[in-house]
């Protein structure tokens, strides 16, 4: 008995300490891979040793709470997402909004992802207003890919009528405020989503 409960508590061990190399946030897929029983996560749970954020993502318990919860989820569910426009306003600081959703892009044709929670906003880029722009970022551990300022704002504008005009002008305001003021990249992000003939009046009014 004593025999068995030492091996029950070896496995668990393990099992944290392959969790921990992993970053303490993890998919179920992710954990089996790395070699942890299905079994001894389900032990783990009922523990309390590791907490369930979404269906199929933990954290360890009792490590700093989640800064941005949902877009560690989203991150660790969909990596290929790159967050973008008010999420993505919201993460540079740039927005007084909260934003319910978690907005983020993919490309397109690509297979529409499934989670059942956060709510998202899903948006289809293609070529170049997919690829550029991305930063990486980590969150709690995480790497998170999100689009940088001035993609997102040539992203916005070309929006505009999704999320709001105001929003819009907002996150300029607050990016000069903020922000280096980089009109270059700005006009570059402006034609490759294709609109520079909309965003250059606006900038030029900014400098």
């Amino acid at each position: 008995m004593k025999k068995q409960l030492v091996e029950k508590y070896s496995v668990r061990d393990r099992a944290i300490e392959i969790i921990r190399q992993h970053g303490s946030t993890f998919r179920t897929a992710e954990a089996i891979k790395a070699g942890v029983h299905p079994q001894t996560l389900y032990s783990l749970l009922s523990a309390g040793i590791i907490e369930k954020l979404s269906r199929g993502v933990y954290k360890l318990a009792g490590n700093e709470h989640v800064s941005q919860p949902d877009l560690v989820i989203v991150a660790t569910r969909i990596p290929q997402a790159v967050i973008c426009l008010v999420s993505a306003l919201a993460f540079h600081e740039m927005t007084s909004q909260i934003p319910h959703k978690v907005s983020f892009a993919i490309a397109k044709g690509a297979e529409t992802p499934r989670i059942d929670f956060p709510p998202i906003s899903v948006h289809r880029f293609s070529g170049e207003a997919f690829t550029e722009g991305i930063q990486k970022h980590e969150v709690d551990g995480v790497p998170i890919r999100i689009y940088g300022p001035e993609k997102t704002l040539a992203d916005c504008f070309k929006f505009r009528n999704q999320i709001g005009m105001d929003i819009v002008l907002e996150a300029l305001k607050l990016y000069k405020a903020r922000k280096r003021f980089n009109s270059p990249e700005l006009l570059k992000f402006a034609r490759i989503c294709r609109v520079e003939k909309i965003m250059r009046p606006y900038l030029e009014a900014m400098i």
